[in-house]
């Protein structure tokens, strides 16, 4: 009796020490930095020990990519991966309202991806993934040092974090963080030479806020 309670506490063990398995899709947020492995995701990796897969592609949209587009990445939908993830970290949307309408006029865009009462393109796609068992991460997007391209984006962008924030908030599985929470625009040290994209101390700063989160 006491060797099977010593091997139940073993079996226990080794359980309990199995790492935790995050899939990442998204858009260049996620995937600045992955060519070094200062990504976001990777820092989330590293302070949990976690298998992390960094499947965010720069330059992608939820809607209306091309087949050539979705083929190689430019479709977060597209860049899911079955597995047996424990969580699944994911962002965009974006370059939606960039490509869709200039950041200007966007209110069919924002609709679309998420609509007044909380339907549409985005929460369909993540109640897909609520159905594989996963948690889902939404990261949300933050104040940039500089518009540059997206200038004019900035209403839209909080209003779709806002909706997307109230939709986590109602639906089991899944959770919103705002990267916003940790990046202030003012200190250009968080900020890659473009003013938008995180720099290595930016994603940093993002990825403990989201591993820490995910720890508690």
């Amino acid at each position: 009796m006491r060797l099977l309670a010593v091997v139940l506490i073993l079996l226990g063990s080794a359980v309990s020490a199995e790492p935790l398995r995050v899939l990442t899709i998204g858009d260049s947020l996620m995937a600045w930095h992955k060519w070094t492995g200062r990504d976001i995701p990777a820092v989330v990796g590293d302070l949990l020990d976690a298998q992390v897969e960094n499947k965010a592609v720069a330059g992608s949209r939820f809607s209306n990519a091309s087949a050539l587009g979705r083929a190689v990445g430019f479709d977060v939908r597209a860049q899911f991966r079955q597995g047996d993830w424990d969580v699944i970290l994911i962002n965009g949307g974006a370059n939606d309202f960039l490509n869709d309408c200039s950041c200007s006029a966007c209110d069919g865009v924002l609709n679309g991806l998420i609509g007044p009462e909380l339907t549409g393109e985005v929460p369909d796609f993540l109640m897909r993934l609520r159905q594989t068992g996963a948690e889902v991460l939404w990261m949300g997007y933050y104040a940039s040092a500089r518009s540059g391209q997206f200038t004019g984006c900035r209403p839209y962008l909080v209003e779709y974090d806002a909706r997307l924030a109230r939709f986590a908030a109602q639906t089991d599985g899944v959770r919103f963080l705002d990267s916003e929470d940790v990046m202030d625009p003012s200190d250009r040290s968080l900020f890659a030479f473009d003013g938008i994209h995180p720099s290595p101390s930016g994603a940093r700063r993002i990825g403990t806020y989201l591993a820490q989160s995910l720890a508690r």
